[in-house]
């Protein structure tokens, strides 16, 4: 299996980026979190998990291993495939995760699109003796991405996870004022998200 990629970022999309590595351009489904932190031209090295189907081969790319982890550990609960599990590291922390799933907080869970009530008691039950506890480990989600383009990055994220665009605009505008000079845009994400749970 493929553990990770490093290479130059040929291209960002709204859901995923492509590397290229030995003249071969690999496509990495990543959460918006992730992509904020690639620029085109730059070398990047992800953590990858690759998924595989009988109709398709994907791989998903991560911030780093911590996120990595969780996605994978997600995944044997039952009911949760790469798409919800891709959504929970998108919307919370690899620690936000662990504390939710150890302090059973289904109402943490449940902020995740794709997962009801039901299903994040399942997720708690089944995950409990496996996630661990919260490490403490800094994400360092996109310090360096320009004023700007977060906005619309947040508001794509939003719109991938399945949110309206008026939903995602009328969110993005709700947390433009915690942005500040060097908006994160996981962080931010995760906020426009607690605001749509909310409403």
């Amino acid at each position: 299996m493929i553990a990770f990629v490093r290479g130059e970022v040929a291209a960002v999309t709204l859901n995923s980026a492509v590397l290229e590595v030995g003249g071969v351009g690999l496509e990495l489904m990543c959460t918006p979190g992730t992509l904020a932190t690639l620029r085109v031209g730059r070398t990047a090295t992800l953590p990858t998990s690759m998924v595989v189907r009988e109709d398709s081969l994907t791989i998903f790319g991560f911030v780093d291993d911590d996120e990595k982890q969780i996605f994978e550990i997600a995944q044997t609960a039952s009911g949760v495939g790469p798409k919800v599990a891709q959504a929970i590291v998108a919307v919370m922390s690899p620690d936000d995760v662990r504390r939710a799933i150890t302090t059973e907080d289904v109402k943490a869970l449940t902020r995740v699109p794709g997962i009801g009530q039901k299903g994040a008691q399942r997720i708690i039950l089944e995950l409990k003796d496996r996630v661990g506890p919260p490490v403490g480990v800094h994400h360092p989600a996109a310090a360096a991405t320009p004023a700007a383009p977060w906005r619309d990055q947040v508001q794509q994220g939003l719109i991938g996870l399945g949110w309206s665009a008026k939903e995602s605009e009328k969110a993005v505008d709700a947390v433009a004022p915690e942005a500040g000079d060097t908006p994160d845009v996981g962080a931010l994400l995760r906020a426009a998200l607690r605001t749509l749970s909310k409403a």
